[in-house]
């Protein structure tokens, strides 16, 4: 049997895989001193980033269409001002408004999904529209900070440990500490299981790279278009709720100015795992790799501890730039194989 040839594609997804193992590695034998080792520091790039995760799982959706969401930042920014408010000045319960935040989340996926499947308006006008709208909500709902912190449930949901049987180390004082997760992790990776199987192996999932492939022959092959990118962008808001849950988790609190830039985290993310701006290409596999790259040049960044905040945007930036020059030459050498 003659071997697999690699295509771009799985080229792109082997860079990226090999790319955060080797930043990872750079940054073990740099900061070995400062706990860069340790399993917890891995484990905490998972917690800070769980939100992110699932946002880029949505984001990854709606690129293999051909289209973009960047109302993703503003939403999560949405959602954890409705779960503040709610708990802390309406006494209700968090299950309630978890599930208030979904269907919300499904109702802004609908509303934008059908602008852009239905009426044909440019996917970036309607999701600016929809994330000048959400930032704008936010600011009605209130325009303080409010901190989460009498509702017992979801503090406790937010300061539950999930200890892991490997990993443990001693630290400099003696005490041996236990290599933990958060339940937004738990969260996240179901979530990037559950898409991964949905674009794998279900019809929907085909779908949507076939319509990003090209729009003309999915309508040629019988498949709805329409329907499809209006379900993409509901995925991806849905997606999007649940990340603002897992944020939510993570910061336990609402502001007007939370999770600003968080949409273009969620598009490079997905870029560097190989998912093309034009559609058709791309999985969430290479996003996961994405988000874990995203997370440790964070990290680097903060371990070194002379470096500004915004060194990290900068090698984003470089990455960014790096990975779309590489699919612009795998998309050329593909054009003169033909």
């Amino acid at each position: 049997m003659k071997a697999k040839k690699l295509n771009g594609n799985t080229v792109l997804l082997i860079i990226t895989i090999a790319l955060f193992f080797v930043m990872y590695a750079v940054g073990c034998v740099i900061y070995s001193n400062k706990g860069f080792t340790h399993l917890q520091t891995f484990l905490n790039i998972l917690i800070n980033n769980a939100g992110l995760l699932c946002i880029t799982c949505g984001m990854t959706c709606v690129m293999l269409t051909g289209g973009i969401d960047i109302s993703v930042g503003s939403l999560v920014a949405m959602d954890c001002m409705i779960l503040a408010v709610g708990m802390e000045r309406w006494n209700m319960n968090a299950v309630l408004l978890c599930i208030l935040v979904l269907a919300i989340g499904i109702v802004f996926g609908v509303v934008q999904g059908f602008c852009v499947g239905y009426l044909n308006i440019q996917p970036f006008i309607v999701t600016m529209a929809g994330m000048f709208f959400a930032r704008g909500m936010t600011a009605v709902i209130s325009t303080e900070q409010i901190s989460i912190s009498s509702n017992a449930f979801f503090v406790k949901l937010a300061n539950t440990k999930i200890s892991l049987p490997f990993g443990s180390y001693t630290n400099n004082k003696g005490v041996v500490q236990v290599p933990f997760i958060r339940v937004s992790v738990i969260v996240a990776l179901l979530v990037l299981i559950a898409v991964f199987f949905m674009l794998r192996y279900t019809k929907f999932g085909r779908s949507l790279y076939a319509v990003g492939g090209s729009e003309q022959s999915a309508i040629m092959m019988g498949l709805d278009v329409k329907k499809t990118k209006l379900k993409a962008y509901v995925l991806s808001s849905f997606l999007c709720s649940i990340g603002g849950i897992c944020y939510c988790l993570n910061t336990m609190s609402g502001n007007v100015q939370q999770a600003l830039g968080l949409e273009m985290d969620a598009i490079a993310s997905s870029v560097i795992g190989g998912t093309l701006l034009t559609g058709g290409v791309g999985n969430v596999i290479g996003s996961f790799f994405g988000v874990l790259i995203n997370g440790t040049i964070s990290t680097l960044v903060k371990t070194n501890g002379k470096l500004l905040s915004s060194w990290s945007s900068i090698a984003v930036a470089a990455l960014l730039c790096f990975f779309i020059v590489l699919q612009s030459i795998f998309a050329k050498i593909k054009e003169k194989s033909k």
